[in-house]
């Protein structure tokens, strides 16, 4: 089957700080593992990727997509564009709701099989990405995330601000969704950004893309300031509910100014703080702006995710989730939280991961 969302013009990607998706694949059968393969061939080629990367990213595309058809349930592969320092690349995200494994890094080894194959994909797939990470639970699934850089720009799949990183899913029969999200990277550490557009479709994705733009122009980096930068930008749309986080690692806070209905917690094992946001609607809606400040410990995440993700979710029940990529833990919680009946999207900041 075809991507869940709509292709992406190949120059969105330079906006920095500005996520791009190719699209969601439903991978069900092994055609759809093809075009799977062909959509993630093709956004290395408008990379300007040479052809021996490109071939390292199609294997990897096969073998991730493969293994979702032959051996997932629900299984679904995000293809994206990433653009970090003047360089362009492509992460792969890979997600299943089961089997999973109770050992990833051994499934990872060459020869290792459960199912009688030969056990390379996850492999291969480690040794041909930049940069590589996977969580999976037995009955619950399984997150495989790889980014893909040209060999001369190798180095761009480097962190340059911090372990943070969102992923967004529209509604069943959507194109686009009318969540999104942004970070820009502060001398104090990150400022996140997420944004749910009112109802869905292009709609609500034209007033997200109006606060992602306000957001990397606003000047301030105050979470109060730049959401009352948003709704002086956006009244043209038809709104927006936002949250607004900033963190500083080093001082040990995180601030948060959020209106509408964005969820937005400080986690860590055994705790989760939920962070204060107010009624209103970005852009037409509008009470006091209100700015809190909380605590943040060093082994703590901040997650910030819209009404499409029920607030259910546990880090209790995911042993060792924030030891990962922040896009491994957003794409476990979508996996796991999100609807099928909203635009869905979630941003994390974990704490720091080691790259492999």
């Amino acid at each position: 089957m075809g991507p869940l969302t709509g292709p992406s013009p190949e120059d969105a990607a330079t906006a920095a700080g500005i996520p791009e998706d190719v699209g969601w694949f439903r991978i069900d059968e092994a055609a759809a593992a093809g075009t799977a393969r062909r959509a993630a061939a093709d956004a290395g080629r408008r990379l300007g990727f040479p052809e021996s990367r490109l071939g390292e990213l199609s294997i990897a595309a096969t073998e991730l997509a493969t293994n979702l058809a032959r051996h997932a349930v629900d299984g679904r592969l995000l293809v994206r564009y990433l653009r970090r320092g003047g360089a362009g690349g492509v992460l792969l995200v890979a997600v299943d709701s089961g089997p999973g494994m109770a050992d990833l890094a051994a499934s990872g080894r060459d020869g290792h099989s459960t199912s009688g194959t030969l056990g390379i994909g996850l492999g291969a797939v480690r040794r041909l990405a930049t940069r590589s990470d996977g969580y999976s639970l037995p009955g619950r699934g399984t997150v495989i995330a790889a980014e893909f850089w040209p060999r001369a720009a190798a180095g761009s799949g480097d962190d340059v601000a911090g372990n943070v990183d969102g992923i967004v899913r529209p509604m069943t029969g959507e194109k686009i969704a009318g969540d999104a999200y942004a970070v820009r990277h502060t001398a104090a550490g990150p400022l996140l950004l997420l944004s749910d557009g009112l109802g869905h479709g292009p709609l609500a994705a034209a007033a997200s893309a109006a606060a992602v733009a306000a957001f990397h122009g606003a000047p301030d980096a105050s979470p109060a300031a730049v959401v009352d930068h948003l709704h002086r930008r956006m009244s043209h749309t038809r709104g927006a509910a936002i949250g607004v986080a900033a963190l500083d690692r080093a001082a040990g806070t995180v601030r948060f100014a959020g209106l509408g209905n964005i969820a937005a917690h400080v986690v860590r094992p055994g705790e989760r703080r939920q962070l204060v946001s107010l009624p209103g609607i970005v852009g037409h809606q509008r009470r006091t702006v209100r700015e809190f400040s909380y605590d943040l410990a060093a082994d703590a995440a901040v997650v910030l995710h819209s009404d499409g993700l029920v607030d259910r979710w546990r880090v209790d029940d995911y042993p060792g989730l924030l030891d990962h990529r922040a896009i491994t833990v957003a794409a476990t919680l979508l996996r796991d939280a999100g609807t099928r009946r909203d635009d869905a999207g979630v941003i994390v900041a974990a704490p720091a991961a080691e790259p492999t």
